[in-house]
């Protein structure tokens, strides 16, 4: 089958994704970025912890429940951290590398493995595995004692939280051909499970996956399968009704998700997910400017670009900051009036794998080495 094969072809050229023929595949050397100005330092950061995993290669996701972080080592190590004091809860060996993780309510996590196995875990303790038709890099959802998975197939299934029996799955047909090697969207909003296919955000009824409202965020274009990529992808902000996310390479855009309506899209050429408060969505592009856009109407409020050339995470909106990882190993902390710069540091000299989180009013960053680092902005 053709789509398989240009498929093989781009995942050993282009590492880490299956990407569109705007990314950075190309032969031609990036520009590098201007030198960092000295440190203004005008706000107070403090490291409250740390903490050890194995390597962080994979596209991991730090799941946050109250004052519990639950992250994950690639090679199948997942942890559980009480945020407040950086205190090890528990820890566990699932047995082989991971391909997606970590989803957890704070009393079950999950991970899914690269031999498509899901994984339960509860108090530490592996409690069932089931067999997935396909890969996975979207890390599974725990809520409502089920947990969901969206396999790269473009199939999302529901199983059951104690036994891991399988209580139905959705397929959808005719979908596009190539997707993202790279976490999409999956969350709960109110009785209703929320997950990205492709461009769509998709409103199902989370007892048999039906679908109750989609929503394209942007449209697919180009010539091919691989220029017509524009999957929803990375961390989503969601304030009430509104859930916005990030189309890849296409567009921003945000959602009613109790009407099941476009509030509004505007173009960005971004391959990471989107932060945002009840006023304002953020998200940086692919050429490093950090964006602040109207959640209302999606206008932009103020873009900032001394960050320009970098690749970065999503970023984290806490308090009066945006915070955002990078992969030569700084943590940059930015104000969201306008994205000066207002500190940054350096955990330990890896690069940032994944958008940082808070939780107990402490952000927490995960790097390549394993280094879990847990901060307090003053």
């Amino acid at each position: 089958m053709l789509s398989k094969t240009l498929a093989s072809v781009l995942r050993a050229t282009c590492a880490g994704v299956v990407v569109a023929a705007l990314a950075a595949c190309s032969s031609t050397p990036k520009p590098k970025p201007a030198e960092l100005p000295a440190n203004p330092a005008t706000l107070g950061v403090s490291q409250a912890w740390s903490l050890k995993l194995p390597a962080v290669t994979f596209p991991l996701r730090t799941a946050v429940t109250g004052d519990t972080v639950t992250v994950a080592g690639t090679d199948g190590t997942v942890v559980a951290i009480d945020a407040r004091q950086g205190r090890e809860l528990w820890r566990v060996q699932v047995g082989a590398p991971l391909s997606a993780g970590v989803g957890s309510d704070g009393q079950m996590a999950a991970v899914v493995t690269r031999d498509n196995e899901l994984v339960a875990i509860t108090g530490g303790k592996v409690l069932w595995k089931e067999r997935l038709a396909a890969e996975t890099f979207t890390p599974p959802l725990v809520a409502g004692r089920r947990v969901f998975v969206q396999t790269a197939d473009r199939t999302t299934a529901a199983f059951d939280g104690q036994t891991g029996r399988r209580l139905w799955q959705q397929s959808r047909a005719g979908a596009d051909a190539l997707v993202l090697r790279r976490p999409g969207v999956l969350l709960p909003f109110g009785d209703t499970l929320v997950t990205g296919i492709g461009a769509r955000l998709v409103g199902m009824n989370p007892a048999n996956g039906i679908s109750r409202w989609e929503v394209a965020v942007a449209s697919p274009r180009g010539t091919n399968d691989v220029e017509r990529l524009v999957d929803l992808t990375g961390t989503v902000s969601r304030v009430g009704d509104s859930i916005c996310a990030r189309a890849y390479y296409a567009a921003v855009g945000c959602v009613d998700a109790q009407r099941g309506v476009l509030m509004w899209t505007q173009a960005s050429v971004g391959s990471v997910g989107v932060s945002g408060d009840d006023t304002m969505v953020y998200g940086v592009d692919n050429s490093g400017t950090v964006v602040a856009w109207r959640r209302a109407d999606g206008q932009r409020a103020w873009s900032m670009d001394r960050l320009r050339l970098r690749n970065l995470t999503a970023p984290l909106a806490v308090g009066s900051t945006l915070v955002v990882g990078e992969d030569t190993g700084t943590v940059h902390f930015l104000s969201r009036q306008d994205g000066a710069v207002l500190n940054r540091l350096v955990p330990d000299g890896s690069a940032v794998e994944t958008a940082p989180v808070v939780a107990a009013d402490t952000v927490v960053v995960v790097t390549r080495n394993g280094g879990v680092f847990g901060y307090r902005p003053n």
